[in-house]
């Protein structure tokens, strides 16, 4: 019994010996599941985390999905990661599932972002400068406000229905960010009155001489919406996938690498993922923080294998 017993210690021993230095994901963390509502600056970086997840031997997908339904899908466990929970502009999305615990909050991968009302240069100094103004010129505006995608403007409607702001009988124009920027293009090219929701980090920051409204601190925070955007992930799974949940608690942006990562976007017309292997190989500097204590899914050297696999 004791030479078995020694003998089974011994193929253990050797068993060990043999691993790699890193232990494989288990098998159902190969699939990573990603969505985003269709904002720029979370398709890019959502195509930046595809990347790297495929570099590592992952199987990276990002659906294109309305915010609520991405709350609802991570609470169902039909998705895995969100790389874009704007706080505050987000609160009341997130609110129901942050009291119940369906979903978990990894880290904060952008500082110094900001989201309100917006105008044109010319219509802020015609007297549009606060939110309080937007009904004295309800006219010149046609009771008209432009949003991004159905189910991301909930805020602009929450204005509109403050008594304070007598904005009764306006609308949210829904579509979606890249026809909302061509109905802006449009309008200030003619001259007239628009209101929209603006942000940074986004190209339109240079593509358009606008300004952003004070008074919505209620709606979107102080400081002009100034905000944060958190990466989050379905309940328990930084301990399902415990190597994915390494990279995304590595994983942060700033304003200026977004910024340029978007114009490919909406400027080149590239694809997320396209947009975010060109940012990356222009910065391959970043790899060395973003992939530290990560490995590829078959348990080896994460930073070596991405940059063989990306040619760095």
């Amino acid at each position: 019994m004791l030479r078995i017993l020694g003998m089974g210690a011994s193929l253990l021993a050797l068993a060990l010996a043999v691993q790699p230095a890193g232990a494989a994901e288990p098998e159902q963390c190969q699939a990573v599941r990603m969505a985003e509502p269709g904002w720029n600056d979370l398709a890019f970086t959502t195509g930046v985390a595809s990347v790297l997840f495929d570099a590592l031997g992952y199987k990276a997908d990002s659906s294109l999905l309305g915010i609520n339904v991405i709350y609802e899908s991570l609470k169902n466990k039909d998705l895995d990661v969100f790389l874009g929970y704007w706080d505050p502009a987000m609160v009341t999305y997130y609110e129901p599932y942050k009291k119940e615990g369906s979903v978990d909050d990894v880290r904060v991968n952008l500082t110094g972002a900001k989201y309100t009302f917006a105008v044109p240069t010319y219509v802020w100094e015609a007297g549009v400068k606060d939110f309080a103004d937007l009904h004295k010129f309800a006219d010149k505006f046609g009771k008209k406000m432009y949003g991004i995608e159905p189910g991301s403007n909930q805020l602009m409607m929450d204005a509109i229905a403050d008594p304070s702001l007598d904005l009764k009988g306006w609308e949210v124009v829904e579509s979606s960010e890249a026809g909302m920027l061509s109905e802006v293009g449009y309008q200030i090219k003619e001259k007239r009155f628009i209101v929209f929701q603006g942000w940074a980090p986004h190209p339109m920051n240079r593509m358009y001489d606008f300004k952003y409204l004070t008074g919505g601190d209620k709606f979107y925070g102080p400081n002009l919406g100034a905000a944060t955007v958190t990466t989050q992930v379905r309940k328990g799974y930084l301990a399902e996938c415990p190597n994915v949940g390494q990279l995304l608690k590595n994983l942060a942006f700033d304003v200026d690498f977004e910024n340029a990562g978007m114009g490919y976007l909406i400027n080149d017309g590239m694809k997320p993922e396209e947009a975010g292997l060109k940012a990356i190989k222009e910065n391959p500097g970043r790899l060395d923080a973003w992939l530290a204590g990560v490995t590829t899914f078959d348990g080896k050297p994460g930073l070596e294998a991405v940059k063989q696999k990306l040619g760095l």
